[in-house]
């Protein structure tokens, strides 16, 4: 009985690992996302190097041993104060070379979720990273939550690598222009698979965030960026929420209907949202993804140039009438 009981016990357990082989197996791409594990061997390896993204205040107060900060939030210091990417690539080269990155480091990025959901900001630098034509990005999944959850230690004295000379290929697919996507909505370009990341709000035009709201024409999908976490429930509100780690299983659903072959690119408001779609398209093996980087924040604040679905425009007049309610109260108190 006790041989029958521990062959059973083997052969479940070789189930579930086989399973858990497969699974993590179903990512087209799985080198570019890693698990605190995986990154907990690459540390003190001279040809890998950890990117902390979030703000300094936070990389002080303790991080990855070896990691090392760019002094800003990745989305703030890769990009100019429009939120949009450097045009001039040779600030990237000056910036990446200065902190020790070259076109031969395996750069790990990593942020944080729980507290600030930073993880669609560190996939700004996954992005640039990728559009500057460097092959080898990875994201640490979960951000610096996963690791914590592990129970490895953090450092807090910083880390300063030798310069090294890194220099740009820019892979100019990965980058869609404004004038690319006003063919796409006017129908002068045709076979592009189009994601809207922003809220379903957003995406009806309820949530207004520019002169213009509303819907972008030939939009395939929309697909907020928070939906495709992992779930968990909130043991004091009972509520789901999203943990910051991404699964095959829950983000290969939403873009099952898509044809991993055609053209695909992701936009949101700042094209900082979408830029964690060009991660999980890039992931799930899509050809040609790509970030539409000025997105909506562009769109929409055109006069009527962009055509627009079920548009809205912004009401100043009831924007006047909250300002005022807003100085009442303020004067009350």
């Amino acid at each position: 009985m006790k041989k029958r009981l521990i062959l059973m016990f083997v052969i479940a357990a070789f189930v579930l690992a086989f399973t858990g082989m497969s699974r993590a197996a179903q990512w087209a791409n799985p080198e570019l996302l890693l698990s605190a594990k995986q990154l907990k061997g690459k540390i003190g390896d001279p040809g890998w190097v950890i990117l902390d993204c979030r703000k300094l205040k936070d990389y002080a107060k303790g991080h990855i041993p070896g990691a090392i900060s760019i002094g800003k939030q990745c989305k703030k210091a890769l990009r100019d104060k429009t939120s949009r990417v450097w045009r001039d690539t040779s600030k990237y080269e000056k910036l990446f070379g200065k902190v020790g990155i070259s076109n031969d480091s395996h750069v790990v990025i990593y942020g944080e979720h729980i507290k600030s959901d930073t993880m669609k900001d560190t996939s700004v630098a996954f992005w640039i990273l990728e559009y500057l034509g460097h092959d080898k990005v990875h994201v640490l999944n979960g951000g610096i939550d996963a690791w914590l959850n592990e129970g490895y230690s953090q450092d807090n004295k910083p880390t300063i690598l030798k310069s090294k000379t890194f220099k740009a290929n820019v892979v100019q697919s990965r980058y869609a222009t404004t004038d690319e996507m006003l063919d796409i909505a006017t129908g002068r370009i045709k076979g592009v698979q189009v994601i809207d990341a922003r809220t379903s709000k957003e995406y009806k035009g309820a949530d207004q965030r520019s002169l213009r709201a509303g819907r972008f024409p030939n939009t395939t999908i929309n697909v907020s960026h928070k939906d495709t976490f992992d779930q968990t429930k909130d043991l004091e509100t009972g509520k789901m929420k999203d943990n910051g780690f991404l699964s095959y299983e829950r983000v290969a659903g939403f873009y099952k209907d898509l044809d991993r072959n055609k053209r695909t690119i992701g936009f949101c408001q700042t094209g900082t949202r979408s830029t964690l779609t060009y991660l999980e398209l890039r992931l799930l093996g899509f050809k040609d993804p790509a970030n539409w980087d000025e997105s909506w924040r562009v769109y929409g604040s055109s006069y009527n140039d962009y055509p627009i679905e079920n548009e809205q425009w912004f009401d100043f007049n009831r924007m006047r009438k909250a300002e005022k309610k807003i100085k009442k109260l303020e004067k009350k108190l």
